[in-house]
């Protein structure tokens, strides 16, 4: 392995944002621009494994799915929709990735996209309680009248806009870990857990398909964890955690340790299915053994690797 594993998380809606055009030639746009970053991280040594969000497409090819029904054509079920967004993805990041690997003169590095299954309680209470924001914005009256127009349930997304919210039960261990660390030792560029990967769980011995999107986060944690990553950084669209996000006296969060943190997250400072599960997420990656959690921005990215930006979480 090289010099050390750095688990990167990789926003969805980093890969398209919120009012630009839902093509592909602007998510490939996008995502050059993200894996420039990953690229020089690599230059600098690190192993990477890179796993995605997948909220704006999942939600877009759901919506595909509704319109395909006045066709004849049966929609298919969200955790197929999900499976399809990783095999999207997934090529579109080992296309932008690879590109700029030949470009910085490391033609040979192997870039592997790998279909990840997540192994997840079927009597989550989760299920009871959706949480989780998926698919495209809509304004409080658009979200009014699809909910009157259906049984999904619309949440105000951290101010900006209302989304529809899915299940996200607690992911219990990646089935396709072993591989990937093999892949990791290799020297391969890993992409894993799209969209937090498609939940599964055990029944009579056997996996069973549920409806419901793991968090990300939460689930590149457990990935880290589990092939023993030492860092994991949760890259998102602000440069650091903060207190009081959006108000006058908003004060970024920097080096901490994770029990100052959790007493932060305990007051409620953090908005629910946005930063509190990536700070959720990088505290347990400490408490199960990592050396480093880092939340920031792409473009602060390689100085929060020096620990001289973003929201570094220690013990």
């Amino acid at each position: 392995m090289e010099k050390k594993l750095v688990a990167i998380a990789l926003g969805g809606n980093m890969i398209l944002q919120k009012g630009q055009p839902k093509t592909y030639e602007q998510q490939m746009e996008n995502l050059r621009v993200a894996t420039e970053v990953i690229v020089k991280i690599i230059e600098m040594g690190y192993g990477v494994i890179l796993t995605h969000g997948n909220g704006p497409q999942v939600g877009n090819i759901l919506v595909q799915q509704t319109s395909a029904v006045t066709d004849g054509i049966p929609a298919q079920p969200l955790n197929i929709c999900g499976a399809m967004s990783q095999g999207q993805i997934g090529f579109m990041i080992q296309t932008a990735m690879e590109e700029l690997l030949y470009e910085a003169g490391m033609k040979d590095k192997r870039v592997v996209a790998i279909i990840t299954r997540v192994l997840v309680d079927s009597s989550d209470s989760a299920f009871k309680e959706p949480t989780k924001p998926i698919g495209p914005f809509y304004t409080e009256e658009e979200a009014i009248e699809l909910q009157k127009k259906s049984k999904d349930t619309y949440i105000d997304d951290a101010g900006r806009g209302f989304r529809k919210v899915v299940p996200s039960p607690i992911p219990l261990k990646i089935l396709e870990g072993k591989t990937i660390r093999r892949c990791v030792e290799e020297g391969d560029i890993v992409i894993a857990v799209g969209g937090g990967g498609i939940p599964v769980a055990r029944k009579n011995g056997q996996f069973e398909d549920v409806e419901a999107v793991i968090d990300k986060d939460r689930a590149t944690e457990v990935l880290a964890t589990q092939i023993d990553a030492e860092i994991l950084m949760i890259i998102t669209d602000v440069p650091n955690a903060y207190v009081n996000f959006g108000k006058p006296d908003q004060k970024a969060i920097g080096k901490i340790t994770i029990e100052e943190m959790k007493t932060i997250l305990d007051g409620g400072q953090f908005a629910k299915g946005s930063m509190k599960p990536k700070v959720g997420s990088a505290i347990r990656f400490i408490e199960n053994g990592g050396t480093l959690s880092i939340i920031t921005s792409p473009e602060n990215a390689i100085e929060a690797l020096k620990e001289k930006a973003g929201t570094l979480l220690v013990k």
